[in-house]
């Protein structure tokens, strides 16, 4: 029964993480429909209010898909590198990526929150072009998704070999 429950949630971070990657990167092709103006590295462009929703909704998914995979992961304290080198092979695992997850999250969600504010409806914008940040968040957020699930995996087996003595 808990085996079914670990797919589930696997199947469900998954899922999240690759419909906002999706939506980012259709966020991205509605941004580059909106009118613009480009001369050399400056640009002058209407904000997309399609991409606009499209990237506030991928943000919030990539956030909650991190929320679920940590709180269903569980919490993996590590305090010094000692512990660490002495920790099963499933813990340390579970440690580096629960470290990239965040990583990646603190990127994706930071991109994706760039692009998205730049399609504000109160932003017509002139300046340097900054292309692709919606793009990149959506691409970054399948990324995530390995991570998270890698993350979940290693984290419940290890709290499994600790539950029974060592042996998952």
């Amino acid at each position: 029964m808990a085996r079914v429950g670990g797919i589930v949630v696997c199947m469900l971070i998954v899922a999240m993480d690759a419909v906002a990657g999706i939506l980012g990167i259709e966020a991205e092709i509605a941004q580059n429909k909106v009118k613009h103006l480009r001369l050399w590295i400056f640009e002058c462009r209407d904000p997309s209010q399609d991409a606009f929703k499209l990237g506030l909704a991928a943000a919030a998914l990539l956030a909650f898909a991190h929320i679920i995979s940590n709180l269903l992961g569980g919490c993996m304290c590590i305090c010094n590198q000692d512990d660490f080198q002495k920790a099963s092979p499933n813990r340390q695992l579970s440690i580096v990526c629960l470290i990239f997850s965040w990583i990646i999250l603190a990127v994706g969600f930071s991109t994706l929150v760039i692009g998205t504010l730049s399609n504000h409806k109160s932003r017509a914008s002139c300046g340097f072009s900054h292309h692709h940040f919606l793009s990149i968040g959506g691409i970054l957020c399948f990324v995530h998704a390995l991570f998270c699930v890698a993350y979940y995996v290693s984290a419940t087996a290890a709290l499994n070999e600790e539950k029974h003595g060592g042996h998952a």
